[in-house]
């Protein structure tokens, strides 16, 4: 697979330290994906996991020492946590082996359009107010990514090709998840529309997206525990969706 150079990179809810994260496909796409700028937006580390149990396989580490090395190459690596690692948000503006750690960051694209960039936790009222029953939520969809992670290699073994994820079918079948996804999309734009800003960036609720509301662009990652997106800027300063996998790079969305 060729080598593909972007401007900017966006990639979020890695969830390190967790069964669920989709390490191989996350350093392939490392591998083959260079930017002159990454972002790191959020729950890039999974200390909630971490505090049921330790996890930290080889790969874990590779990615780890993969940025650290895109970032010493000169790739400016911004670092903005979540609130699955929200602790490092009391090392606002340190840098970190080149790594720069921000509460959140203003990217201004080459055509002028300026976006927030932040994980998205803090207008998700659940999150922000009823931890426990976030935690709870996590635990219900870490079961469903596990049982998943076992369908995808079911499949794999029976050569069906096709990208299936159980936790998302359930989600977008379930009225109040749907409603939810609305709901936290509408919070962070009416709240931030008036804020000359053009859009916001985000993460958090594992549902890529790009797509305008109230003339405001709304954009969301997605995350590399299930869809396994990236938001990339190209050299031309436009924005896409990229799904990625270990077969051929999918284009979602542009």
């Amino acid at each position: 697979m060729i080598q593909a150079t972007y401007r900017t990179i966006w990639i979020s809810d890695i969830h390190l330290g967790s069964t669920q994260c989709q390490a191989d496909v996350l350093l392939d796409f490392l591998k083959h994906n260079e930017s002159e700028k990454l972002y790191l937006v959020g729950d890039i580390i999974d200390f909630w996991s971490l505090s049921k149990k330790m996890y930290w396989p080889r790969e874990h580490n590779t990615i780890i020492q993969k940025i650290l090395r895109k970032a010493r190459n000169g790739t400016q690596v911004i670092y903005i946590p979540g609130n699955h690692d929200e602790n490092v948000r009391d090392y606002d503006n340190y840098i970190f082996g080149d790594i720069v750690v921000k509460v959140s960051d203003v990217h201004t694209t080459l055509g002028g359009k300026r976006f927030l960039v932040i994980h998205g936790d803090t207008f998700d009222t659940i999150a922000k107010y009823h931890r426990w029953i976030a935690q709870l939520g996590s635990a219900g969809y870490d079961f469903l990514i596990q049982v998943n992670r076992w369908l995808r290699i079911f499949r794999r073994l029976f050569g069906i090709q096709s990208h299936f994820s159980l936790s998302a079918f359930v989600k977008y079948k379930v009225k109040n998840a749907v409603q939810f996804i609305s709901d936290y999309e509408n919070s962070i734009v009416q709240t931030l529309k008036d804020e000359n800003l053009d859009g916001v960036i985000c993460g958090h609720i594992h549902h890529a997206e790009i797509k305008t509301i109230d003339d405001f662009l709304y954009v969301n990652t997605g995350d590399f525990v299930e869809s396994c997106t990236a938001i990339i800027e190209h050299l031309d300063g436009a924005l896409e969706l990229i799904k990625w996998s270990i077969d051929p790079l999918i284009t979602v969305e542009s």
